[in-house]
């Protein structure tokens, strides 16, 4: 692939909606709602785009806008909810139609009958070595972080060293390679979860006072799996709301609260913590499974006595 860094000039490969995939990630100073993007790395099947937020700003990232919002482009994604989070709040952007790689990493374990300790995380860098998937080591991304944890402004400096260009090409350059070989394994069932799970994903820490009515609709069930005797059931997204001085409560001693919880549901559970919201749990899963959740974090609030 060619690498391209784009500022304000070349806008047209961006704004263009002929392509079927776009692989993303995006770098930042605390990337949330209150960080600042840096750059977002566009690969696509030809070339790879690191768009800089610095110098192109708002302008240039609002060209990106149509492409990141369609629903004809595939984003293929790892980990998307605070990067949704950072083009939401900073851009107006509504990232839509989403496949997040790490979703799908974990529906092909459930598929397979393995498993998944919810407390997993599987990292960038721990996919890119699955010789399932990729198999290669990305000695470089070590690198950065120890560049990061020394300034965590390391992505804001201008010019873009060589560093900088290949860590952040790195991070894209095999997503396209990732996804065919993720979801050439998923059955329909786990597809579908897969896309409904990357739309909740998307706008899980985008709260707004009206409760998501300006986001696309989700994936509905398709009719062939609600034939199916085994059919999946509605997945949603409740967000809980933390009196002060609760939250300690929720989270518990290193974590052990809300861990309990997930291994009694059959959910996922995001705190908003220092990157904001403080003060909101969203909890991710089957309607029984997410309303479950949430009557137990409710009870954790409770003042006994």
């Amino acid at each position: 692939m060619d690498l391209k860094v784009v500022k304000i000039t070349s806008l047209m490969k961006l704004t263009c909606l002929q392509f079927l995939f776009i692989l993303s990630h995006m770098r930042g100073v605390d990337l949330c709602r209150n960080g600042t993007l840096c750059i977002m790395q566009l690969a696509f099947s030809d070339a790879i785009y690191l768009v800089d937020a610095i110098q192109g700003g708002e302008m240039l990232m609002k060209a990106c806008k149509p492409a990141l919002e369609s629903s004809y482009i595939t984003k293929v994604i790892h980990d998307c909810k605070r990067d949704s989070e950072a083009l939401y709040f900073q851009f107006g952007i509504k990232l839509h139609n989403v496949v997040d790689i790490q979703i799908a990493y974990f529906l092909f374990e459930e598929q397979e009958g393995r498993t998944r300790v919810l407390a997993d995380y599987i990292s960038f860098v721990g996919l890119l070595a699955d010789p399932r998937y990729c198999g290669i080591s990305y000695v470089e991304k070590e690198e950065v972080r120890v560049l990061l944890r020394q300034d965590p402004n390391f992505w804001t400096y201008r010019q873009l060293s060589e560093l900088m260009v290949r860590a952040a090409a790195d991070d894209v350059r095999f997503l396209l390679y990732i996804y065919h070989k993720m979801v050439a394994k998923l059955n329909q069932q786990s597809l579908w979860y897969l896309a409904v799970r990357g739309a909740m994903y998307c706008r899980c820490y985008c709260l707004n006072d009206n409760a998501f009515a300006d986001w696309p609709s989700l994936p509905p069930i398709p009719d062939n799996l609600i034939a199916d005797e085994n059919a999946p059931e509605e997945e949603i997204l409740c967000v809980l709301d933390v009196p002060p001085g609760k939250m300690g409560r929720v989270i518990g001693r290193r974590g052990a609260s809300i861990l309990s919880i997930k291994e009694s549901c059959n959910a996922e559970v995001f705190i908003g913590g220092t990157r904001g919201p403080a003060d909101k749990v969203f909890i991710i899963g089957p309607v029984q499974q997410a309303r479950k959740a949430e009557a137990m974090l409710r009870g954790r609030m409770l003042d006994v006595f």
